[in-house]
């Protein structure tokens, strides 16, 4: 019996821990985002991707996955950007993947600056990548999503300059030293 009830509360507790995230991600991506001025479709810097790399870094590739997909195509569903919810459930998805499976590869567990940084950097490229394809196979256009890529590196950078300090920080707290 009290195995049982061991099971359940862990898959409570996840499953309580992946809404707090998928919250975090989208709340992070609701109400501190900018529009871009520099592309005529639109396009936004949020801070959802500084969200997600946190929740990948100090909770893993599985858990960075659901909240990036489901927190920023949650915003895009309720924020007017529908058409691009599928192309960002992809894109951020695998984006928290890469980013968790790299930070938490070889037993680091998010632990490693070094490895975090280098995760963060390395996801950047898929990120484009998926919404480069998605916008020109919505636009049927393969020029147009070029002006999308600046707008993309400053959303990661912005992303990893509030990652890596937030990390940091919640790394010394005794919830992440057991």
């Amino acid at each position: 019996m009290q195995k049982s009830i061991s099971y359940s509360h862990s898959r409570t507790f996840d499953l309580i821990l992946s809404a707090m995230l998928i919250a975090l991600v989208f709340v992070a991506t609701l109400t501190l985002n900018i529009k871009l001025p520099i592309k005529a479709n639109g396009g936004l810097v949020h801070l959802g991707t500084g969200m997600l790399f946190i929740a990948s870094i100090l909770f893993g590739p599985k858990k960075g996955a659901i909240a990036g997909a489901i927190g920023m195509g949650l915003f895009d569903v309720v924020s007017g950007w529908t058409l691009w919810a599928p192309i960002t459930i992809v894109a951020r998805g695998l984006q928290g993947y890469i980013v968790g499976k790299i930070a938490w590869s070889n037993g680091r567990k998010g632990n490693s600056i070094a490895f975090n940084v280098l995760a963060m950097i390395i996801s950047v490229p898929f990120m484009v990548a998926v919404y480069y394809v998605g916008e020109g196979i919505l636009y049927a256009n393969w020029v147009a999503p070029l002006t999308s890529i600046p707008g993309d590196l400053v959303q990661n950078v912005l992303g990893m300059i509030v990652a890596i300090p937030v990390c940091i920080l919640l790394r010394k707290t005794p919830i992440f030293n057991k």
